[in-house]
C-alpha cells in the first residue's frame, strides 16, 4: 500500500493514501511533525483494505495530484485539498485547512443543493443536517452514539479519523460552508466514493466493521424485571409470561442485583436480600436462575465499569509485535524495588493491568448469566483527571472507551463460552454497530427516539431498541416492530398483565405477532451483517431519490418489506404500492395518506409490493418448537424479487462454517399471472408450506408444479388467497 506524501507552502505536510480505488485516506499534519494513526487505527477498530489499482501521479505548478480509476484527489501549496470523481465532476473542495496546538480546522465549499446525512445519535429532530452543527462527543442522553461520519448527497462520505471531540458545521454559520474542527489537532479522514447512501455504509463498514449475527433468541421479546425484584418475584414474572401466553425469551435484572448498588468493582455480589444465594448452589438445580432456564428464559445483568481497558489493548498489541519492539519492563519486572510500601501505588484502585476486565464477570456467567447489560453510567462521564494505562487523556479515550468496552465484552464472552455473545450497551463511537446491540438510553420509547435509531441506522448499525412505553397503544405498537424489543420495569410496574385487559389483550396480540415474525425478522438480520444495509431503515435508505421521504421520521422500513408507521396518522408512502396488513386495503405509493387502524392496534402497519415475508409458528421462547410449518405472505409485483430464508442452529458459531440452510423464495408477476418458486433445501427443517397471496381478484386456477390444485381458499374481503403445498421443489402458479 503506497502512501504519497508531500510538503506544501504552508508549512504543511500532506499525506494521501488509496486503500482502494473508491477509498482514499488524507492527512495533514505540521512538516516537522511524525505521520501518526489516531486510537482506532492503533487498536484495530478499522481495518484497512489494500486494493488500489495503478494511481498515477502528477505535479504542476505547484499543485499535486493523485488518480485512480474511480477518485482523483488535488493539493494546492496552501494544503487545501479537492476531490472529483472519474468523470472529472467536484466532489468537495477544501476552502482553508489550519492546525493549532489545540484543534484541526477544516472549510469546505457546499454544492448548492447538497445535503448529508449521518453523525449518529447526535439529534433526534432530523436525518438531514444542512444548516446544523454536529458535535460528536458521547454525552448522557444527549448524544449516546455520535459518530464522525458522514455522506452527501453529492455522492461521496467522508470519515474523520479521531476518538477526539469534533464539531461539524454543516452550513449553519455560513450558508454555502461546511467544516469541522477536530480536536485531535491533526486533520485525518477517509474519503468513499459511493453513489448511494447504501454502498456509502459498506465502504463505512468494509473499513470499520460490518454486524456479527447474534443468537435467534436475542429477536424474541426481553423483559427487564424492577430493580427492587428479588428471586420469588422473579420467577413469578417469568411464569405469568408463560401463564398469559405472551412469548418472551429474556428475563433481566437491573442494579439491585447487586449488594452495592452500582457496583463498578471486580467484588460484585448478589445481593443478599434478595437472592439467596450461595456458591454451593451454583451447580445445582433448584435456583432461581434454573428454573428461568427450565421455562425457557435467558438471563441479563445489569453492570456498570470504570475499569481501564487500555491495558488489556496493550497487551494484545505487544503481542503482535517482535520481542525488541516491545515496551519496556512492567513494575513487577524491575529488580530494585522498595519493599517498605506496596509499590507503584496507583490512584486507579479498581484496574488490575495485568488481568482483562471480562475475568471477574465469569463467575457470573457460570451461574447462567447469558449476557450483560452494559449501560453507559460512569463511562459517559467525563474524566477530565485521569490518564489512562496506555498514556492517554479522557480527551482522547473518553470517546473510544465504549468501543473498547463493547469489543471486549463481545470477545471476552465469545471465547469463554463459544457461542454467540449479545452486547447491550447506550454507547459507541466509529464502528459501534460492529459489536453491540444498543438501546436509546434514558430517553423512553416514544416517537423522538426514532429519530435516534434512524439516524444510527445510517451507519449501518442493525440491533437497536428502546425502552417500550407499555401503557400506550402506540407504544405498545412501536415497541414490538424493532429489530429488538424489550419491556423495562426499571423500578415501576411494567408487567403487561396489570396494564388492563385492552392493553393487556394487545400485548399478546403484538408478542405472538412478533414470534411469528422471527423467521424473516433473523433472515433479514442474517442479510445485514453481509450487506451491512440496517433492518431499521428510514425511508431515505431504500427510496433515496425521493425527496418526500428526507422529512420523515415517524416511518421505517423493518426488513425490506414491512413498512411500520408509529404515533400519527399520516403516513407517506413512498412509489410502489402498499398494502395494509390490518385492513388489505391497497394504496398507490407517491402520495401522503390518511390512514386509521383498529382499535385493538397502536399504529399503521404496511406491506410493500414483492413482499415475500415468513412467518412461522408461534413460540413462547426459541426453539420451544422445530421450524416446521412456514406460511409466506406474498404480494406480486411487476418487479421480481427473492428472499432467502436463513435457517442456523440459532447459538453456535458454527454457520461461518457453512452450517446453514438458505431456501431463496422468488415470485414475479406476468401480466395476470403470478409465479412463486420454492426450491427444495434438503437441510431446511421446513416439512409445511402455506401461501397467503394478495390479488386483486380471485384466481381464475391454481397450479403446483404444473398440476392443478382444488384445495385452496379465497377471502374476497382481504382479496387473499389460501393455499397449502408440499416441501420440495415447489412452483406455484396462478
Amino acid at each position: 500500500m503506497n502512501t504519497y506524501l508531500t510538503s506544501t507552502g504552508c508549512g504543511y505536510q500532506v499525506a494521501v493514501r488509496f486503500l482502494t480505488d473508491s477509498m482514499v485516506r488524507i492527512q495533514v499534519f505540521p512538516r516537522y511533525a511524525e505521520f501518526s494513526d489516531s486510537g482506532l487505527n492503533r487498536y484495530h477498530f478499522l481495518t484497512e483494505p489494500d486494493q488500489a489499482g495503478a494511481i498515477q501521479v502528477q505535479e504542476e505548478a505547484g499543485e499535486h495530484r493523485w488518480r485512480s480509476c474511480e477518485l482523483t484527489v488535488s493539493c494546492d501549496e496552501q494544503a487545501r485539498i479537492s476531490c472529483c470523481d472519474a468523470s472529472g465532476k467536484p466532489l468537495f473542495a477544501m476552502n482553508s485547512v489550519k492546525l493549532t496546538r489545540k484543534a484541526a480546522f477544516a472549510s469546505f465549499q457546499a454544492q448548492p443543493e447538497e445535503d448529508w446525512v449521518g453523525f449518529g445519535d447526535v439529534t433526534r429532530t432530523r436525518l438531514f443536517h444542512r444548516g446544523h452543527k454536529a458535535v460528536c462527543w458521547v454525552s448522557n442522553v444527549v448524544s449516546y452514539l455520535p459518530v464522525p461520519f458522514f455522506m452527501s448527497t453529492e455522492g461521496y462520505s467522508i470519515l474523520v479519523n479521531t476518538t477526539h471531540c469534533v464539531v461539524f458545521d454543516m452550513c449553519e454559520s455560513e450558508p454555502d460552508v461546511f467544516s469541522w474542527k477536530d480536536e485531535r489537532a491533526v486533520l485525518d479522514f477517509y474519503v468513499f466514493r459511493s453513489l448511494t447512501f447504501k454502498e456509502g455504509i459498506r465502504q463505512y463498514t468494509d473499513l470499520s466493521g460490518h454486524p456479527k449475527l447474534p443468537p435467534d433468541w436475542a429477536f424474541g421479546l426481553w423483559y427487564i424485571c424492577r430493580t427492587q425484584a428479588n428471586d420469588a418475584e422473579i420467577v413469578n414474572d417469568a411464569f405469568c409470561f408463560r401463564r398469559e401466553k405472551i412469548p418472551c425469551d429474556l428475563i433481566g435484572l437491573e442494579p439491585g442485583w447487586m449488594d452495592k448498588d452500582y457496583d463498578a468493582s471486580l467484588d460484585k455480589k448478589w445481593n443478599p436480600k434478595l437472592f439467596a444465594l450461595t456458591d454451593w448452589q451454583k451447580k445445582g438445580e433448584h435456583t432461581f436462575i434454573k428454573a428461568l432456564q427450565r421455562m425457557g428464559y435467558h438471563l441479563e445483568l445489569w453492570i456498570c465499569n470504570e475499569y481501564d481497558l487500555s491495558y488489556e489493548e496493550e497487551r494484545k498489541i505487544s503481542a503482535e509485535l517482535e520481542p525488541d519492539d516491545r515496551p519496556g519492563p512492567a513494575f513487577s519486572e524491575l529488580a530494585d524495588m522498595d519493599e517498605h510500601f506496596l509499590w507503584p501505588r496507583r490512584m486507579d484502585q479498581i484496574t488490575k493491568p495485568e488481568e482483562p476486565w471480562f475475568e471477574h464477570l465469569k463467575q457470573f456467567v457460570d451461574w447462567g448469566a447469558d449476557f450483560f447489560k452494559q449501560d453507559g453510567a460512569w463511562q459517559i462521564c467525563a474524566h477530565p483527571d485521569r490518564l489512562y494505562g496506555n498514556g492517554m487523556t479522557d480527551a482522547e479515550m473518553h470517546n473510544l472507551y465504549p468501543l473498547l468496552y463493547s469489543r471486549q465484552m463481545w470477545e471476552g464472552f465469545a471465547q469463554y463460552k463459544n457461542r454467540r455473545p449479545v452486547v447491550f450497551t447506550p454507547s459507541g463511537w466509529s464502528g459501534f454497530q460492529s459489536w453491540c446491540g444498543t438501546w436509546t438510553g434514558d430517553t423512553g420509547g416514544r416517537l423522538e427516539t426514532l429519530g435516534a435509531m434512524l439516524n444510527t441506522s445510517m451507519l449501518g448499525h442493525s440491533w437497536a431498541t428502546n425502552d417500550m412505553e407499555v401503557m400506550q397503544p402506540e407504544g405498545i405498537h412501536f415497541g414490538y416492530l424493532q429489530p429488538w424489543s424489550q419491556i423495562n420495569s426499571w423500578t415501576y410496574f411494567r408487567m403487561p398483565w396489570v396494564q388492563g385487559a385492552e392493553l393487556l389483550a394487545m400485548h399478546k396480540y403484538y408478542a405472538n405477532l412478533r414470534s411469528a415474525l422471527i423467521p424473516y425478522i433473523y433472515s433479514s438480520a442474517r442479510e445485514s451483517t453481509i450487506t451491512s444495509v440496517p433492518l431499521m431503515r428510514p425511508l431515505v435508505l431504500e427510496f433515496q431519490e425521493d425527496r418526500r421521504c428526507r422529512d420523515v421520521l415517524h416511518e421505517y422500513l423493518l426488513g425490506r418489506d414491512l413498512l411500520v408507521g408509529i404515533y400519527k396518522h399520516e403516513i407517506y408512502l413512498p412509489e410502489g404500492s402498499w398494502k395494509d396488513y390490518w385492513t388489505g386495503k391497497v394504496y398507490e405509493g407517491g402520495q401522503t395518506v390518511e390512514v386509521s387502524w383498529p382499535a385493538e392496534r397502536g399504529g399503521a402497519l404496511f406491506v410493500r409490493d414483492g413482499a415475500i415475508i415468513p412467518f412461522g409458528p408461534i413460540m413462547q421462547y426459541r426453539r420451544e418448537l422445530p421450524l416446521e410449518s412456514i406460511n409466506l405472505y406474498l404480494v406480486p409485483s411487476s418487479r421480481p424479487t427473492t428472499f432467502a430464508l436463513y435457517e442456523d442452529d440459532g447459538v453456535t458459531f458454527h454457520y461461518l462454517n457453512g452450517e446453514f440452510t438458505l431456501t431463496e423464495i422468488s415470485l414475479r408477476q406476468e401480466g395476470k399471472r403470478v409465479q412463486v418458486t420454492i426450491p427444495e433445501a434438503p437441510k431446511s427443517a421446513v416439512k409445511h408450506w402455506e401461501l397467503t397471496v394478495a390479488l386483486p381478484a380471485a384466481p381464475v386456477n391454481v397450479t403446483c408444479n404444473g398440476t392443478p390444485l382444488e384445495t385452496y381458499r379465497w377471502d374476497g374481503e382481504r382479496c387473499e388467497l389460501h393455499v397449502a403445498v408440499q416441501p420440495g421443489e415447489t412452483m406455484i402458479s396462478l
